[in-house]
């Protein structure tokens, strides 16, 4: 029996069939859900190879998960097969600063990472809301990045090098140990954003930066979101390079400010939230020249007085995922066309069309997100059991995608693709996805490896 060969491997109490735990991995934060086989917790990477010869000897599926945080169902079972949890994998195994990098296992914590280099000096850039509780692995299986993707870039942008058991159980390493490489194809790449369907992640080699000497955090207030958008164009245009650039519309405020009113947010149609780093000469200059900005478009901006007022702004920032539903008591947020990326010029254009969609079709959708990088999020709060609304939600998805691809944006920008946008691949990457496609076949033959995500 499969359950006896794993057993062999990791011990009686890093695996289980038992269906009450089985259940905890039958889903993501997302509305998918699977029903997986087995479970097992390895700590090693010639664990997670041994038990992946276990999967090929069998024609079993492989779905490797971190914490599950994922908005797609990538991590979740939809073929069945052994769930591998790395969440075991979780030491930070060297901290070089004076090589500007850290290697870890994947299933550290993003903010235990920062919070370790940090002591150091140090951060790494790459920030998703889901700090708190979603695995560096995870992070850089979607390909994701987060509020300084502005400044600092994308995950892509940050990873070294990688351990991979690959989908016959073969353990290789990409990349290096230098800064840069010309060598040969760029597999370390290739496996970022893979979503889990190559391969498994083991180790990961990252580079770190140094913290910034200050900081100053900027609210802007707008009576019409298209001056929001304007503003933040122009803002990109001047020369000013923000380390964040956020944007709440009036929806996204109101739902904040009743989950807590302590918040003191104002009551207009939208907020611009900027972060500037650096040294504090550039920093003052910056300032000034966002803030002239912002009044040349009708803005109001003022600039945090402390850290207590800092840490409220973003504290209403990090809390709109999880303030939507106050806007529509009793009913359940559900993640369809949460994540668009647009180029930088027609952020104003998209910022209204969502707004267009969503009133046409008799649903108020919640827009803000990463406004700098053109990375737009949407809520919408649904009743689960009610069709209609499930057909008006796919009928704002189908919409909100179709603008996106027409102005050369992406669906997604950075909660990967998993189950829920597999049917957009084609259309999104025309002969492109062909090669994807040839690529997962010649390193996954058995489909083995995360079958039914990215449309494969």
């Amino acid at each position: 029996m499969i359950i006896e060969e794993l057993r062999e491997i990791v011990g009686h109490d890093r695996v289980s069939d038992d269906p009450a735990e089985l259940y905890c991995y039958s889903f993501d934060s997302s509305y998918i859900r699977g029903n997986a086989d087995y479970v097992v917790r390895p700590q090693t990477a010639e664990e997670v190879s041994r038990i992946i010869k276990v999967a090929a000897a069998h024609h079993v599926p492989i779905v490797p998960r971190g914490s599950a945080s994922g908005l797609t169902g990538g991590s979740v079972p939809v073929k069945g097969g052994i769930v591998i949890d790395m969440g075991s994998m979780n030491r930070i195994l060297e901290v070089e600063v004076d090589n500007l990098q850290v290697l870890i296992e994947p299933g550290v914590i993003h903010r235990a990472l920062n919070n370790e280099l940090m002591k150091r000096g140090f951060f790494f850039p790459p920030d998703p809301g889901s700090s708190d509780m979603c695995t560096v692995g995870g992070l850089i299986a979607n390909g994701g990045s987060g509020m300084h993707s502005v400044k600092y870039g994308t995950v892509k942008d940050y990873v070294l090098a990688l351990e991979v058991v690959l989908p016959d159980g073969e353990i290789i390493n990409t990349g290096c140990k230098a800064p840069k490489t010309s060598s040969g194809y760029d597999l370390t790449r290739l496996f970022v954003g893979s979503e889990g369907t190559l391969g498994i992640i083991t180790k990961a080699r990252l580079k770190i930066h140094p913290l910034p000497e200050t900081k100053a955090i900027l609210v802007a207030t707008f009576g019409r979101i298209e001056d929001a958008g304007r503003t933040a164009v122009t803002v990109l245009s001047s020369g000013v390079v923000p380390a964040a650039m956020e944007i709440m519309d009036g929806s996204a405020i109101d739902a904040v400010q009743k989950i807590d009113p302590s918040l003191g947010l104002p009551d207009v149609e939208a907020m611009l939230l900027f972060e500037v780093d650096g040294y504090r000469e550039a920093v003052a200059r910056q300032v000034e020249k966002i803030c002239e900005i912002c009044e040349r478009f009708g803005g109001r901006a003022v600039v945090a007085k402390n850290k207590n007022e800092e840490e409220r702004l973003w504290a209403a920032r990090r809390l709109v995922g999880v303030a939507i539903t106050r806007l529509n008591p009793g009913k359940v947020r559900v993640y369809e066309a949460e994540d668009i990326g647009v180029p930088i010029k027609q952020v104003p254009f998209m910022l209204k069309k969502i707004q267009e969609i969503g009133k046409r079709h008799g649903l108020p959708l919640v827009t803000y997100g990463h406004i700098g990088d053109g990375n737009l999020h949407t809520g919408i709060a649904i009743d689960l059991k009610n069709p209609d609304e499930w057909k008006r939600v796919h009928a704002i998805k189908d919409e909100i995608y179709e603008a996106v691809l027409e102005l050369g944006g992406t669906v997604p920008a950075e909660h990967g693709i998993g189950v829920i946008r597999g049917s957009l691949m084609s259309k999104a990457h025309g002969g492109g996805y062909e090669v994807m496609k040839a690529i997962k076949k010649a390193i996954d033959p058995d489909d083995i490896m995360n079958p039914g995500k990215m449309g494969m």
